[in-house]
């Protein structure tokens, strides 16, 4: 089948904060799609081969008025076993392990809580228009197996994969060096590479890790280079005053990691909010990428994410829910915390960088972007659509602006789940709300 989406349209080619070029955008655009992915995209009008009148008659024109059509989301850390606890009191982030997420945890011991959750899970991110993301599971394989499963059915390009905790966590949520290491790969072996989805060998964070499980996951890492890890770093000073007193030998806490061979390419972490010139110098070098989760940091007063820093030394980054810690699925939101973050960095985030922050620079990060992320011709067509009309104050507002990247901002700062009209996989509508047009 091919359709034409029609209507207003934005993407990022690459960063804009380097070349403002790299931001794409359409007044009255298609997009061209046929099999589940994208043929092409342009203009609706003019000279062009997309041109509506000259589209041949067997493509369906699926229009989309008073709205803006961009990439679908892509979150680069987000917890489906915190769905619970979200907007529970916050605290620390060592107290709230101990508080709410290792209890929360331990009921995905049950195979149907750990089914149901993960059909929640997969909502929430496609009611909020994420498409694609890098996602903790638990300690338990079978949990692990129900996101897996419940993501293969939504034909979702998602990554996940078994934590990793030997020690310093309840007792009925530890697995061992041996145990970890096995089961890792034979998920690995049913789930890596098919249909859409990813592996990520997952210790939880060095302290819950003993030398001997971080070391097999290093060795796991080296044996199937394809797959991603997936962990947390100086996220909180109470947290790296810890990982110091465990690894005495480590000259930092990303040194733990590399000391165990888990600082590479396809590498995430989440948070990197206290690191000095060694560690960026190391990721850098290392090709490793960073999520920045702003509203969990802010939400637990971990710290304040340093993306000129990063990019000074190009290191990938994607934004970053980080549920539950995060405070909200939506990656509207978190774009607009990310903007209050970089302010009081004394930096700035445009409405075209936060896309791409939140598209293909995530994209990147997990390093799916020859997948998604963008609007190029044969990527996967995972995209949203951006209600104008969502509520009345976004309405009044987006009558005032000019532009894509007006409108956009206006979405980042005002809006929510409420903005996502409709979030398309592979072509498919699989969310939608109703729209009804505003009457003149």
């Amino acid at each position: 089948m091919r359709t034409a989406h029609r209507g207003a349209l934005a993407y990022c080619t690459g960063d804009p904060q380097q070349d403002t070029r790299h931001f794409v955008s359409l007044a009255d655009g298609v997009l061209l799609i046929e099999n589940g992915r994208i043929v092409a995209v342009g203009p609706a009008t003019g000279p062009g081969e997309l041109a509506v009148e000259r589209l041949s008659p067997d493509i369906a024109v699926i229009e989309h008025p008073q709205a803006l059509i961009v990439p679908g989301f892509v979150d680069s850390h987000v917890h489906y076993p915190q769905v619970d606890v979200i907007a529970s009191y916050g605290t620390r982030l060592l107290e709230w392990l101990e508080n709410y997420t290792f209890p929360a945890e331990m009921r995905f011991a049950d195979e149907d809580h750990a089914r149901a959750v993960a059909e929640i899970f997969l909502d929430e991110l496609l009611r909020n228009g994420t498409t694609s993301a890098l996602v903790f599971s638990t300690v338990h394989r079978s949990a692990t197996e129900a996101l897996f499963s419940a993501a293969q059915r939504r034909n979702l390009r998602l990554a996940t994969g078994k934590v990793l905790m030997d020690r310093h966590c309840p007792e009925s949520l530890q697995d061992t060096a041996t145990s970890g290491y096995a089961e890792s790969r034979a998920l690995i072996e049913r789930w890596h590479g098919q249909d859409r989805l990813h592996y990520a060998i997952t210790p939880r964070f060095a302290v819950t890790s003993s030398e001997a499980q971080l070391a097999l996951a290093g060795r796991l890492a080296a044996e199937v280079p394809e797959v991603l890890i997936h962990t947390h770093l100086a996220e909180n000073q109470a947290e790296i005053d810890w990982v110091r007193e465990l690894f005495p030998a480590a000259r930092s806490y990303l040194d733990v990691y590399a000391r165990a061979g888990l600082v590479r390419e396809r590498a995430v972490f989440a948070h990197c909010l206290h690191l000095d010139q060694g560690d960026y110098e190391h990721l850098a070098h290392a090709g490793a990428g960073m999520a920045f989760c702003p509203t969990s940091n802010m939400f637990l007063g971990s710290g304040l994410f340093d993306l000129a820093r990063a990019r000074d030394h190009h290191i990938p980054v994607g934004l970053a829910t980080d549920v539950g810690g995060g405070t909200s699925f939506s990656m509207l939101q978190t774009m607009s915390e990310a903007y209050k973050v970089l302010q009081l960095r004394h930096q700035s985030l445009d409405s075209a960088s936060a896309l791409f922050l939140a598209t293909l620079g995530a994209a990147q990060t997990l390093g799916i972007d020859r997948h998604v992320g963008s609007f190029e011709s044969g990527k996967e067509a995972d995209f949203v659509v951006l209600d104008h009309t969502a509520t009345p104050l976004l309405a009044r507002r987006l009558a005032g602006c000019d532009g894509a990247a007006e409108h956009l901002f206006a979405h980042m700062i005002l809006g929510d789940d409420r903005s996502i009209r409709a979030t398309y996989v592979l072509g498919t509508a699989v969310h939608q709300r109703p729209y009804t047009a505003p009457t003149t």
